[in-house]
C-alpha cells in the first residue's frame, strides 16, 4: 500500500534527522542542551506517529521492525513528557535509531516509487 510506503519514508527521514541533530554530540552535551534534546525528541515523536499510522497488515508482515516499542516511545514523549529521562532518549539515539535505519532502509521504496509523497501529504 502506497500509504505505508509514505509513512515508512517519513520514519526513515526522521531517523536520519535524529542522527544529524546528534552528530558531534556526546552524552554530556546532550544532557545539558535542551535545544538538541527537543529537536531529537520531536523527530522520535514523528517516527512513532508515522509507525502508528502504518497499516496493521504491513506491521504484521514486517515483524523485524519493533513497532510496539517505537509507538510506545512516541506515547511516552507525548503523554508523559513530565517523566522523560534524557538518558533513555540518548540510549535510543545511540542504539535504537541506527538499528532502525538499518531495518527501514531496505523496506523504503525509492522516492520515485512513492511519487515523492510523505505521510504528511496524505491528510
Amino acid at each position: 500500500m502506497w500509504r505505508d510506503d509514505a509513512y515508512l519514508l517519513d520514519m526513515l527521514l526522521a531517523a536520519r534527522k535524529v542522527l544529524e541533530f546528534a552528530q558531534e554530540v556526546d552524552w554530556e552535551r546532550f544532557s545539558r542542551d535542551e535545544l538538541v534534546q527537543n529537536a531529537v525528541m520531536r523527530q522520535i515523536q514523528i517516527i512513532g506517529e508515522a509507525a502508528r499510522r502504518v497499516s496493521d497488515e504491513y506491521r504484521n508482515e514486517h515483524t523485524q521492525v519493533p513497532w510496539a516499542e517505537i509507538i510506545g516511545m512516541r506515547n511516552r514523549l507525548v503523554h508523559e513528557y513530565f517523566r522523560i529521562l534524557p538518558r533513555r532518549v540518548w540510549d535510543v539515539v545511540e542504539k535504537d535509531i541506527p538499528a532502525l535505519i538499518q531495518v527501514l532502509g531496505p523496506l523504503v521504496p525509492d522516492e520515485s516509487e512513492t511519487g515523492g509523497l510523505s505521510g504528511d501529504d496524505l491528510e
